[in-house]
């Protein structure tokens, strides 16, 4: 009896069979537009805009000189307005990232340790529910909290507290003609807006600590403030290094929040938004996006070096 040949496997059956045999041809594939989208749309454009800040601008036509020059940097660090604006801003960025880390490692501690299911349930939604709303609506709806004649400002009237308002809004460093238009104002909706980045890697930190860690240091006679400071800080404080990593980038790049409720005084993100939209300044913009960029690098390779990366 004539045997009937096999049919010829299909094409896709043949493509899967070569992906089978060959795996790290596989993962190359799979990994290809993932690389050539970071390597020419996001590490292109930063190089342009790094090539940019070697270039500068010239002064009675205000157009761009395309040569090599420090230029444009050595009038950056010279002029004390753009001193400021740095300072300004990283000094907001280490004030908002300790105040989140303050308000966020109790709760996320009561998460990880004392809530049953269901209320840490409640409280996960509880965190996770505003990044759900608009960024934009969100910082709105803080600026009608904080007006004049806003919900705060009329709890405090109710209070008799006014006076106390008036006192920290004639502050000159950080008051402001009401709550909305302050740096107290920036500092709070920053706060509000980003703590939730810094609850999750803290509750994820603590979550990782093991009970049995805790009950030994209390069989060993250990009192609860000893265990919290020598046992469960230091195993969580790389969940709080990582949250500040989020915290303090976040901060240092907003220009929104700053622009909504800030006064005159510029913060990096505004300044670049002004030198490369209404001054026409591109390579002073350019020079000034490089300083976070820098920040940031040092900033990543100390939070590596707490081992915060292993946190997230």
């Amino acid at each position: 009896m004539a045997t009937v040949p096999a049919p010829a496997p299909s094409v896709f059956r043949r493509t899967t069979n070569y992906f089978f045999r060959h795996p790290k041809f596989a993962l190359i594939l799979m990994l290809l537009p993932i690389v050539i989208w970071l390597g020419v749309v996001y590490l292109g454009s930063l190089s342009a805009m790094l090539a940019q800040s070697f270039f500068s601008l010239d002064g009675f036509s205000g157009r761009v000189i395309r040569e090599f020059t420090f230029r444009t940097y050595s009038q950056m660090i010279s002029d004390p307005a753009n001193i400021d604006i740095i300072l300004r801003t990283l000094t907001m960025s280490i004030v908002v990232t300790m105040t989140c880390a303050l308000i966020a490692f109790p709760l996320a501690y009561y998460m990880a340790r004392y809530a049953n299911y269901r209320t840490k349930g409640l409280l996960y939604l509880g965190v996770m529910l505003p990044l759900w709303s608009s960024y934009l609506v969100r910082i709105y709806s803080w600026r009608l909290i904080l007006a004049q004649e806003g919900i705060v400002t009329w709890v405090l009237r109710g209070l008799g507290l006014t006076g106390v308002l008036d006192w920290l809004l004639d502050i000159p460093a950080i008051g402001g003609s009401s709550l909305s238009f302050s740096y107290i104002g920036v500092y709070v909706v920053f706060v509000y807006i980003w703590l939730p980045y810094m609850i999750l890697p803290i509750n994820a930190a603590l979550e990782r600590v093991p009970k049995s860690v805790i009950e030994a240091s209390a069989d060993l006679g250990a009192r609860p403030g000893y265990t919290f400071r020598k046992v469960i800080l230091p195993l969580a404080f790389p969940g709080v290094v990582a949250g500040s990593i989020f915290t303090f980038s976040l901060t240092l790049g907003d220009y929104i929040i700053p622009g909504v409720f800030g006064n005159s005084s510029f913060f990096i993100g505004q300044a670049v938004y002004s030198h490369q939209g209404t001054a026409g300044n591109i390579p002073l913009a350019a020079a000034l996006t490089v300083v976070p960029i820098i920040i940031m690098g040092v900033y990543l390779l100390i939070a590596r070096r707490l081992g915060a990366f292993d946190a997230l």
